[in-house]
């Protein structure tokens, strides 16, 4: 059940979750909420673009563990297809295996069943604006992740990135995990602020998104 009446201003939010109590739950909470809502919600993958084109989500909220096509799989189908469409993935588990393959395949975030309904609407809107959420224990694993697989970002010796003290500031901020917002409040700036200087810190350490600038930045010692 889709909310039957939204704004042009609202987030537009599909659910694939094979679980319906908490499919029905995340409904509830989008369509509660101003400034959300659900357009869609399905159990399974089997119809995924025709359910994409329906329902034309700004974010997808994306159970990993489904019947027929998994999550992970589903995420780089729709990434691949539907350029704009951000894919926030939601899952009990926590293993770094999994979080490597989720980012891999395009997903801008991820977030565990048991976060609270606001940090899934916080999650929402980081990834809606351009952000990339992570749980705080999560990013620490993923970061544990990359350095186990020996996963480094090479780049020339003594190589001086430019970065300002705000721009360090900033990705210190990304090191921890912190969301935009909740930067942007902590340093008195914002939010579009931050997130002009995120796309500036991307630049200088030539890298694509907050994943690969975190890795580079723990690797490195930059911040």
């Amino acid at each position: 059940m889709q909310k039957a009446n939204f704004t042009p201003m609202d987030i537009k939010v599909a659910i694939y979750e094979d679980g319906k109590l908490v499919r029905d739950a995340l409904q509830t909470i989008l369509n509660g909420t101003p400034g959300y809502a659900c357009t869609g919600a399905f159990s399974n993958g089997s119809n995924w673009e025709a359910d994409i084109r329906r329902s034309n989500p700004d974010v997808v909220l994306m159970d990993i563990e489904m019947p027929g096509l998994n999550g992970i799989d589903l995420t780089r189908l729709i990434t691949q297809k539907f350029e704009g469409v951000k894919v926030l993935i939601q899952t009990v588990f926590d293993d770094s295996d999994k979080i490597f393959k989720a980012l891999c395949a395009g997903a801008s975030g991820y977030i565990l069943k048991n976060d609270p309904p606001n940090k899934y609407l916080e999650a929402i809107t980081e990834v809606y604006n351009g952000g990339s959420f992570m749980n705080a224990s999560v990013a620490k694993k993923t970061l544990n992740f990359f350095t186990q697989k020996n996963i480094i970002l090479i780049s020339p010796e003594g190589a001086d990135y430019q970065l300002s003290n705000r721009e360090k500031e900033i990705l210190t901020e990304l090191v921890q995990g912190n969301p935009l917002k909740n930067i942007a409040a902590q340093l008195f700036i914002s939010h579009e602020t931050v997130r002009t200087h995120v796309k500036h810190i991307y630049s200088k350490l030539h890298v694509a998104n907050r994943t690969e600038a975190v890795m580079k930045a723990v690797q490195q010692g930059i911040c």
